[in-house]
Parts: structure tokens; sequence; C-alpha cells
């Protein structure tokens, strides 16, 4: 501790010279003109920079030289088999909200989905259980169109956007499943 106050003693003994000596020759120094006889430094060429940082000039000849493959042939047979049977349109969820469905012309098996402020670009997913199973891996969100409803949700934060959508074939199909009352939890499985 005694080490360290007499190092900072030390430093300030030997600073004082150095600033006794700035304030004499600030002393002696007639006053500053004004700036109106500074001369402007040449202006810097610009390059012209695209939203990701790269010169356009780079980016417009990477673009030339890289093959790009369109988006519906990144999806496979049996996803773009799926985006045949996807629900379109404007679908009335609960509590008066609703979620547009849009097949993107350009981009065959592809969707923008929109509810209420939020987008989304959705391409099929298989599924296991059947459910049509839209995706959008950058916003990580997910729409589910099951046979008697359709729900999307926001798996980055969580929840549920939109709940319990439905168009007219899904709403027939409800009240068909709702008349025939279905398999019940305490029936048996299906026999073979």
């Amino acid at each position: 501790m005694k080490h360290l106050a007499l190092s900072i003693v030390a430093v300030a003994v030997l600073a004082m010279p150095f600033g006794v000596v700035q304030a004499q020759t600030n002393a002696n120094k007639p006053p500053a003109k004004k700036a109106a006889t500074t001369k402007k430094a040449p202006a810097k060429k610009t390059v012209k920079k695209t939203s990701k940082g790269v010169p356009a000039k780079t980016a417009k000849a990477v673009e030339s030289n890289t093959p790009v493959e369109p988006l519906s042939k990144r999806l496979s047979d049996a996803e773009l088999a799926i985006a045949q049977r996807v629900y379109t349109g404007r679908i009335q969820c609960e509590l008066g909200a609703d979620i547009t469905v849009t097949p993107d012309e350009k981009n065959p098996g592809f969707f923008n989905v929109s509810a209420g402020k939020q987008r989304y670009y959705m391409h099929p997913v298989e599924s296991r259980t059947g459910a049509i199973r839209l995706e959008d891996g950058r916003a990580e969100a997910m729409m589910l169109q099951l046979g008697n409803k359709s729900m999307v949700m926001n798996q980055k934060l969580g929840q549920r956007v939109a709940d319990d959508c439905q168009t007219s074939e899904q709403k027939q199909f409800a009240a068909q499943l709702e008349r025939s009352g279905g398999p019940g939890l305490l029936d048996g499985s299906p026999k073979k």
C-alpha cells in the first residue's frame, strides 16, 4: 500500500513541471484567429456500399460469377406436393384477428404469410403427423394447418401469433368431426 501511495506522489511531482511549461507557452501565444482562414480538406472519394457493407462493385461481380439456384429448386418433390394443399387467402382467427396466406408467384412452393403487423416468408416442411407445416427459418416462425384449424407460432418468442384460424373448408371439417364424434381417448386402437 505504501508503494502505491509513493508511486502516485512521484507521478504527480513529475507531471507538475510539464503543466507549468504548458501554461507559460500558452501565455506567450497571441490569441487565435478565426477559423475562416483554414482550408477545407479535399473530399474523399466515396464508394457506394450495399446494405451488408460490401462495395456494390464487388457484390455485382460475385453475383454474376455465382450460379444462383432458384428457391423452388431447393424444395423436394414431397414439399412441393405439400404446397399444393396449403389453404390460401384471408383466414379468420379467434378474437377478431386474421391471417393472410398468399402464394409467391415467382417461387412456387413459397408463401407470404401476414398476421397483423408481422410478415413471414414460409415454405412447406414434411411432417410425420400429416399436418401441413410452413416454416420461416429467418424469423423463426411456423404455421400449422390441421384439418379443423390453423395457427401461427413465433418460436423465437415462444408464443402463438394467431390461433384457431379457420377457412370455410376447415369449418366444415370441424363440424363433421363434432357430428361423428371421432375416436375417443378411451377407444381401443384401430383394428388392422
